[in-house]
């Protein structure tokens, strides 16, 4: 399954505004912050990396399964665009 980077995200987001919010009503020293924000870090790293191995995966699964198509498609797409540019300059 494809980790949810957004959700990750957002999760993230929303613990350092907890965190701001215990800071400013005195429930939590700058030290216990400064420690809570870089386990938040390591952890949105973590699912960062995740993504962009499965969309990685997911790219070279692709070419595997349907090298011989997007290999023809992407000469089709380069002649066809070197004819539209060569005809409209003449």
């Amino acid at each position: 399954m494809m980790p949810n980077l957004f959700e990750a995200t957002n999760t993230y987001w929303r613990e350092l505004d907890k965190l701001e919010a215990a800071y400013q009503r005195h429930e939590l020293s700058l030290q216990e912050v400064d420690a809570k924000v870089t386990e938040l870090m390591i952890a949105l790293g973590q699912e960062r990396r995740a993504a962009f191995a499965s969309f990685r995966d997911g790219l070279r699964h692709l070419w595997q399964k349907q090298q011989e198509l997007l290999l023809g498609m992407s000469l089709l797409g380069a002649l066809t665009y070197a004819w539209v540019t060569f005809n409209h300059l003449s």
